[in-house]
């Protein structure tokens, strides 16, 4: 009798690319629908316009320029234009929009060949691309004031962020302009699409660990982080646990920790790994954040430690009846 004996593993999950990113797509649902009840049309026109260039882009270079079947069932250009979405403001112009999606897709991803070989989040590539690129435009943030929001023509304020920027620098006069925490929790202060509700992110995320889309060591890791290294460095004038809970609360945290950090691709393999991975992603933003020129460091923290995913993969557990040396 003649076996054949092949690789490991030998049983199907049943899982698949598409499903998982269906999952991610789901679980950014309540946040998105938060954001278009704060930002009206702007949300839903530059969400539209972001996962229609992304993957409308994918589809021309996998065709015309790679020669390859295009893979846009898989449903990863979509997530990747969603996500894109959740880091701009909904008042940017659409050819702006556009050229985000264009530098995701085309350079940020199929670059490298595609989906699963890209080293670096593509919606992250784009994001940062277009704040180097058109700095005003990527920091005028319009107020939450529903459909009353006029796209392109909105009323625009500063951040919270923008505040603890100055607050940090030693502006105590505007802590009193923060919003409450319960309206930084619930979705009712300035910023990009995935920035308005905490809660609802924190119910996505929460969906996705549930349902073993990732794994608990990314976020957790990232958010403490960040925790501590507010509690050590509170500003004069707040509590330690008040500027704790704006630190996390506010900005790109739960967002970048939840759903753009635990991407498959360019997130470590083993869990030492990814607890390293979201050590220094904390640790990267809350030195921006402190120190550096811009309120936020998320989207700069996650693409940094993007490139150190190959040395962190090294890191892997002694093979079974392997000798000490």
């Amino acid at each position: 009798m003649k076996l054949i004996v092949s690789a490991a593993p030998h049983a199907h999950s049943g899982d698949s690319v598409r499903r998982n990113m269906l999952l991610v797509i789901a679980a950014l649902m309540p946040a998105y629908a938060v954001s278009v009840a704060a930002f009206g049309w702007g949300a839903i026109i530059t969400a539209a316009i972001s996962i229609v260039a992304c993957v409308g882009f994918e589809w021309l270079i996998a065709k015309f320029i790679l020669k390859q079947t295009p893979t846009i069932g898989d449903c990863s250009a979509i997530l990747t234009g969603l996500l894109l979405a959740f880091n701009l403001p909904c008042n940017l112009s659409w050819w702006i929009v556009v050229i985000g999606a264009l530098v995701a897709i085309g350079v940020g991803k199929m670059t490298f060949g595609g989906l699963g070989q890209n080293p670096f989040n593509p919606a992250l590539v784009g994001r940062v691309f277009l704040l180097i690129s058109f700095p005003v435009q990527m920091t005028t943030w319009p107020r939450p004031l529903g459909f009353q929001t006029q796209y392109l023509d909105a009323i625009t304020a500063a951040t919270p962020l923008a505040h603890m920027k100055q607050i940090m620098k030693g502006d105590s006069l505007l802590i009193d302009q923060l919003p409450s925490l319960w309206d930084s929790f619930v979705g009712v202060i300035g910023g990009s699409l995935g920035e308005v509700c905490a809660i609802a992110l924190l119910i996505g995320g929460l969906g996705l660990i549930a349902t073993r889309v990732i794994t608990w060591h990314i976020p957790v890791s990232i958010l403490a982080t960040m925790a501590i290294f507010a509690w050590l460095t509170t500003p004069t004038g707040m509590c330690g646990h008040e500027y704790v809970l704006y630190t996390l609360l506010t900005g790109g945290a739960i967002l970048g920790a939840f759903f753009m950090a635990t991407d498959y691709v360019t997130s470590p393999m083993t869990n030492c790994g990814k607890l390293i991975f979201g050590v220094c992603i904390g640790l990267i933003v809350m030195v921006i954040r402190t120190w550096g020129a811009y309120p936020e460091g998320m989207s700069f923290a996650i693409l940094i430690m993007n490139a150190c995913v190959p040395l962190l993969n090294k890191i892997r557990p002694k093979r079974f009846g392997e000798s000490k040396k």
